[in-house]
């Protein structure tokens, strides 16, 4: 095998598919980038068994072939190359040659016979504008579990009924949902669609097809291989679904109430900051919604305390109640808008505390974007 390819776009390219794969990697073969050369040029490729990434770009092919190569090794050395077009080659020991300029580095050869298939996704697919998809997704992806014992919590739920996909996402103290147009070509299905997603190789996805004009959804799969492609451009990422039941959490949220708050966003958020550098790691923060506004109050170790009030308009009872100040940070991170509504939600049960629902303040379109945070106990 022998191409010629330009050093940025292969750059770009392998550090595209790098990025999903794990740190460290229990399977060597697996740290692998494949690489196919043909008449229609280069494709790249690298899967872990559970998620995968696979890109195309133009090059000029003498030679073609498959290899396969350390990927971040790969990753590193294209970075760094000098500012000529690439040369790569299989040597004569079937070592990797690549030479760029005066540089020339000898990689060793994987063996192409023992990586897996890299998945492909023929199901039902869509399309979903880049840009809301990945706003929703960093608006949400944060509110999942990173403890790894409770796999479902770990995900980001998706579901597409008609011409909506949603996004949930819990880690049992939180949820945040956002709600973005769907488009299924036209084809209406009665019965919605399911997939849970893991949350870090979403996050990716949201990141890497940002700018992309629009990605394509696809569906595929069945049994313990349901998986997930999206496709933007000359890129694909595919992931393997969680399998397991996610909470039914969207019943958690409020219809309407009428007991509520209008905040400055910015504002409390920098003076929520300021406050809790005196909290203990993990304790909550005091806040209480008068008709002056909302005030917070702090006390640490070391006799530490610090006290701050922001401008607020409170429709309802005044409230005194206490937050995890970084879970309160990223809902007012998401919010999107110069002002936030935190409204006080009630329960039947007299001895629970009801949680507070987090949405922009805006007027007229119903919110799309929804943060439930459970309320902390306050000692006396």
């Amino acid at each position: 095998m022998k191409f010629h390819v330009n050093r940025d776009v292969f750059s770009e390219a392998v550090s595209f598919v790098v990025k999903l794969l794990p740190q460290r990697n229990p399977q060597p073969i697996l740290a692998g980038v494949l690489i196919e050369a043909s008449e229609d040029g280069l494709s790249l490729a690298a899967f872990d068994y559970e998620a995968s990434a696979r890109t195309t770009i133009e090059a000029t092919v003498d030679e073609p072939g498959t290899i396969l190569v350390h990927g971040r090794l790969l990753s590193e050395i294209a970075s760094r190359l000098p500012n000529a077009p690439i040369q790569i080659e299989v040597g004569e020991d079937d070592g990797i040659v690549l030479t760029c300029g005066s540089a020339r580095f000898t990689l060793a050869s994987m063996p192409v016979q023992e990586y897996p298939a890299i998945p492909e996704v023929s199901g039902e697919s869509g399309l979903v504008p880049a840009e809301d998809f990945a706003t929703a997704i960093a608006q949400v992806a944060f509110a999942a579990s990173r403890d790894d014992v409770t796999p479902v919590l770990t995900g980001v739920q998706l579901e597409v009924a008609g011409n909506e996909l949603s996004l949930v996402a819990t880690d049992r103290y939180r949820v945040a949902l956002r709600d973005v147009k769907f488009d299924g070509g036209g084809v209406a299905s009665e019965e919605s669609t399911t997939a849970l997603v893991p949350a870090r190789t979403l996050t990716e996805v949201g990141k890497t097809f940002a700018h992309s004009g629009d990605i394509q959804i696809a569906f595929s799969g069945s049994g313990d291989r349901e998986i997930i492609a999206f496709t933007a451009g000359n890129k694909t990422v595919t992931s393997l679904l969680i399998k397991g039941n996610f909470p039914p959490v969207r019943r958690l949220f409020p219809e309407q109430t009428d007991h509520y708050a209008v905040v400055n966003t910015a504002e409390l958020a920098e003076a929520v900051r300021r406050v809790a550098l005196v909290l203990d790691r993990s304790a909550p923060l005091r806040f209480t919604f008068t008709e002056d506004g909302v005030s917070m109050d702090a006390s640490g170790t070391e006799q530490a305390r610090a006290t701050e009030s922001v401008d607020a308009t409170l429709t309802g009872e005044d409230v005194t109640l206490g937050l995890n100040p970084q879970y309160l940070l990223e809902a007012l991170g998401a919010v999107k808008s110069e002002f936030a509504r935190i409204t006080f939600t009630s329960s039947d049960n007299a001895n629970k505390l009801s949680p507070v629902l987090i949405t922009p303040q805006t007027s007229g379109t119903p919110e799309s974007f929804k943060y439930l945070l459970q309320p902390n106990l306050l000692l006396r």
